[in-house]
């Protein structure tokens, strides 16, 4: 939980709206924007590499700890 106001107690959170906006304007109805496109965007933040995670993906790490779990469950 963080303070309202305090963007500085939630890092992650504004990284990743950071990201985000490189594809969707603040503000932006996202009604505008179809399921595929917004699909899209989250496919490309999920593969991106961060250094926070040794320079490997959010789908990478996930897929490394939780693989077998993930495989039942296609």
């Amino acid at each position: 939980f963080a303070d309202p106001y305090s963007a500085w107690q939630r890092g992650t959170n504004e990284n990743t709206n950071g990201l985000v906006r490189q594809y969707i304007r603040k503000g932006s109805d996202l009604n505008q924007y179809t399921d595929e496109y917004i699909s899209e965007i989250t496919d490309r933040i999920n593969h991106r590499p961060r250094k926070r995670l040794g320079f490997k993906s959010p789908s990478q790490v996930l897929w490394q700890q939780h693989g077998v779990a993930l495989q039942m469950l296609i």
